[in-house]
């Protein structure tokens, strides 16, 4: 028996094969390379135009710790995916190369220094990989790749999908956790303040001056409840509406969705989005500017049935086919 993995090849569009998946008319799903979705690894392709890099990070954590293991419980939930998008009737793995980039290594002693390594890792990442979906961890990890990105792009627009708003202040002493990453960002002028958004909020506060903060920072916010008034066609409109040309990240926090199909995470809040709602909405950026992503907060040791992951599993495979249109 050979241990080569086959991979499904197809041409490029510059004559060079794009390796796909595993093929895994040939090699079963759980035999596979452990990859995300059974992609590539990086190292074996050399470069690609998007991929995944894991940031197994959770000293950031105010609750729940466990999203360390994040990367590892998406990347095994992901290898039911297949390499045909039925809602965008594409083939997003056949159109430019995607590559697994793995993890980066991070010290889960110092924030600090973990932030100045993921800076350093992602930009190299970037360098080879294309656009990157980042696979949590916790939300901390947005902060440095909001960094990364705008040492590129100029300010960036903020699309941000979470219970929390993520821009409140310090918390035992610690300037930077992963309640703050949008407000460090901020602060440093990293944000285009006429293009942030968050949706789905709704957890409860400390005090209403976090929203005031919040808002003169540049966020609108459509809260969980206007879900059912105003409908996921308006809600797509108005992130459309809001975004515009400008160079947007999408950071989606795994609790933005109900407790129901992500209870495997470190702060959850009922009330919630469905796994349906917020795959159609991010689809629904297709036709914008999303220069890089994460789905953060996934905590595979709350995790039941591993829904939790699954549905991360797909947020991601939706950002990879929304570039590869």
């Amino acid at each position: 028996m050979s241990l080569d993995i086959p991979y499904v090849r197809t041409p490029g569009p510059d004559g060079r094969d794009i390796t796909g998946q595993v093929d895994f008319s040939q090699v079963p799903r759980f035999a596979g390379p452990g990859t995300f979705a059974g992609l590539p690894r990086l190292s074996d392709v050399g470069e690609s135009a998007a991929g995944v890099i894991g940031i197994p990070f959770d000293s950031g954590v105010t609750y729940r710790p466990g999203a360390r293991f994040g990367p590892e419980g998406i990347r095994s939930a992901s290898h039911l995916i297949r390499p045909h998008h039925v809602e965008l009737d594409s083939f997003p793995f056949a159109k430019h190369q995607v590559a697994d980039v793995g993890n980066l290594a991070v010290t889960p002693f110092g924030i600090e220094h973990a932030i100045d390594a993921m800076v350093s890792g992602l930009t190299a990442a970037r360098e080879r990989a294309g656009k990157l979906v980042i696979l949590g961890g916790d939300h901390t990890v947005a902060y440095p790749s909001i960094k990364t990105l705008f040492d590129k792009h100029g300010p960036i627009s903020v699309l941000h999908f979470d219970a929390h708003i993520d821009t409140f202040g310090t918390y035992f002493g610690a300037s930077t956790h992963h309640g703050t990453p949008f407000r460090r960002a901020a602060e440093e002028g990293l944000l285009d303040p006429e293009g942030c958004m968050h949706i789905g909020i709704r957890g409860s506060l400390y005090d209403h001056q976090d929203l005031s903060d919040d808002r003169a920072l540049g966020f609108q916010t459509v809260h969980a409840s206007e879900f059912l008034t105003t409908g996921l066609h308006g809600i797509a409109d108005q992130m459309r509406a809001r975004l515009g040309d400008r160079p947007v990240y999408v950071s989606v926090d795994i609790d933005v969705l109900d407790p129901a199909f992500a209870p495997g995470t470190g702060t959850p809040e009922p009330g919630g989005l469905s796994s349906r709602e917020l795959l159609f909405l991010i689809r629904s950026l297709a036709p914008l500017n999303v220069v890089g992503a994460d789905v953060v907060e996934v905590a595979p040791s709350y995790d039941h049935a591993n829904v939790t992951s699954l549905a991360a599993a797909h947020v991601a495979y939706e950002f990879l086919s929304i570039w590869g249109l």
